[in-house]
């Protein structure tokens, strides 16, 4: 009798997992591997995905790509440094949270390049996204910032306001141009940049071929 995969308890199980130590499907090798399953570099499957990545793949990379780019045109160092310390973030699980859409983030980012451009004029106010969601996301990347500063890395203001503007812009726009709808942007950062907390080198389905977004690439 043939094994059912442990995962999605539906097709065939064809495949070892080393990491799970069980038996699971091609489907979900191919689309769980490295965001569920945490692979161990040795995994032949893994490492075989990063030699010989689809043309289904590649296609999406080169979408990601040509969306990315226009956001970061014209960005100093400081500033790419920036964003992408804004995106890691955001890519990233928030245990004990309602589910995290594109649109709170667009709040959100807006809420902050509004409160950072007001103080980078001398002005000192809040502004507060509407939803509660963007609010406690607001919030968490206030404290993101706050803590760059306390290790010795200040955040000045006309950087954040940009970054943040970035952040809103491609927020708006990623559910037009890209597959995910509410959460076409978070899925976005998934597939680009490596899990910070994740020790197994990413994959092509995962990052585009990179861990970290840049320029020129």
């Amino acid at each position: 009798m043939s094994q059912t995969c442990l995962l999605c308890e539906r097709r065939r199980a064809r495949r070892a997992c080393p990491a799970l130590g069980e038996q699971i499907c091609a489907v979900c090798c191919g689309t769980k591997r490295l965001v569920e399953i945490k692979c161990p570099s040795d995994c032949s499957y893994l490492k075989f995905s990063q030699s010989h990545p689809p043309a289904v793949i590649q296609r999406q990379q080169e979408r990601d790509l040509r969306f990315l780019m226009p956001f970061l045109h014209g960005l100093s160092e400081r500033q790419q440094k920036l964003l992408l310390l804004v995106q890691l973030f955001l890519r990233g699980n928030r245990a004990n949270e309602p589910a995290l859409h594109d649109s709170d983030i667009a709040q959100a980012a807006c809420a902050l390049a509004e409160t950072h451009e007001t103080a980078n004029r001398g002005i000192i106010y809040e502004h507060t996204p509407a939803s509660l969601n963007a609010q406690r996301l607001a919030a968490d990347l206030t404290a993101l910032l706050e803590a760059q500063a306390k290790e010795g890395s200040r955040v000045l203001d006309g950087d954040a306001a940009v970054v943040m503007r970035r952040v809103e812009a491609a927020a708006r726009k990623a559910g037009t141009v890209l597959p995910g709808s509410e959460t076409a942007y978070r899925s976005l950062l998934k597939r680009i940049l490596r899990d910070p907390g994740s020790a197994a080198p990413a994959t092509p389905e995962d990052t585009g071929g990179s861990s970290l977004i840049v320029p020129g690439r």
